[in-house]
């Protein structure tokens, strides 16, 4: 079996309302749907989703990304993972949204071939997980409003963004677990928004809301200020921006410098290097979140897929489809019932795309 062909086309996701985060506001979400067909008739669907402040990639870059990309890999054995990784780097350097959608389609080229749905491709038998649902930064008292919005949802997970104003950011905490109770799990993410000392006496305060684990406190490239406030925090520290490779997850175990490891696809380059990376920190005895950033329902059915199959990814943040309007070019690989998504036996993805 052999690549035939390769196409990309944007898609634009519209959100039901704006999202903010300590890097910027979020509109919209401009995805890459990527088709991969073969020889023997087979065609497997991937996406690429960038974010031009967290991965220096927008709609139009990872178009062009996989034009160049798909020149090295036509011909080439779907099922050879390894080698088209190694030709993807040596033709692009970065562009890991770009590689994931290839990569994504690929395997889900593979699950068909193997008449096996994905996540039991990946080696996995659980078939459900589940997800939190994040709240982005407002006005505190809007924010424990929605965190009670949420729960009553049966969501039993929130992810909370920070990182503007530390003080708002106590007093969101504050208010958010108020409002909830003691039996929601909190987690924090500052999207590197804190300085070190800040970051300390936030998380210091968070320690009395009972929250779980604080996510990218500091810019991504202050491997040893995350080092210091690892040192000194109560809780849970995890990296995302500063991890996007398997050489990455590398540094930030040498340097002691996290409990906990945010894997996106879209950031790392596929389930591929995000099998890598997870192999490194369960090695090391670090576990994982499964993360996103704003794909439609395939990335979320390639991600989820991952959860469902590996069971060092102790949190899924895989909620990211919950905020768009309903694309109805883009069908199955899931269904969702509050914070489950339970993955399709359908063979591959099972999903469906006009």
């Amino acid at each position: 079996m052999k690549i035939k062909e390769i196409t990309a086309k944007k898609l634009r996701l519209e959100l039901r309302q704006p999202v903010v985060i300590a890097l910027g506001t979020i509109d919209y979400s401009e995805t890459v749907i990527v088709r991969i067909e073969t020889d023997e008739g087979l065609a497997g669907y991937g996406e690429g989703t960038g974010a031009t402040f967290v991965t220096g990639e927008s709609a139009d870059t990872i178009v062009n990304a996989i034009l160049l990309l798909k020149q090295a890999l036509i011909g080439l054995d779907p099922f050879s993972i390894d080698s088209i990784h190694y030709l993807m780097d040596k033709t692009l350097v970065h562009n890991a949204a770009a590689k994931a959608a290839i990569d994504i389609a690929l395997y889900d080229i593979m699950g068909q071939y193997a008449k096996l749905p994905l996540y039991r491709l990946l080696g996995g038998m659980a078939k459900q997980m589940e997800t939190d649902r994040t709240i982005g930064i407002g006005a505190p008292e809007d924010m424990a409003k929605e965190a009670v919005r949420l729960a009553e949802q049966g969501f039993r997970q929130i992810k909370v963004k920070a990182g503007l104003n530390p003080d708002d950011d106590i007093e969101a905490i504050r208010r958010i677990r108020e409002a909830v109770g003691g039996a929601i799990r909190l987690k924090v993410d500052a999207n590197q928004g804190w300085s070190a000392g800040d970051a300390i006496r936030v998380i210091h305060s968070y320690a009395e809301y009972g929250v779980e684990a604080v996510e990218q406190p500091v810019p991504h490239w202050d491997i040893d200020g995350l080092s210091y406030v690892r040192a000194k925090s109560p809780l849970k520290i995890m990296a995302d921006e500063s991890c996007f490779s398997p050489q990455d997850a590398i540094k930030l175990v040498k340097k002691e410098a996290v409990d906990l490891i945010n894997i996106k696809l879209m950031k790392c380059g596929g389930l591929y290097r995000a099998l890598q990376i997870n192999a490194i920190a369960e090695a090391s005895g670090i576990k994982c979140m499964l993360g996103c950033m704003m794909e439609s329902r395939i990335g979320i059915a390639a991600g989820a897929a991952l959860v469902a199959s590996r069971p060092n990814f102790i949190y899924g943040d895989l909620d990211s489809f919950m905020y768009f309007k309903e694309n109805e070019k883009i069908r199955g690989g899931f269904t969702c019932d509050g914070p489950y998504i339970t993955l399709s036996d359908e063979y591959g993805l099972g999903i469906e795309v006009d």
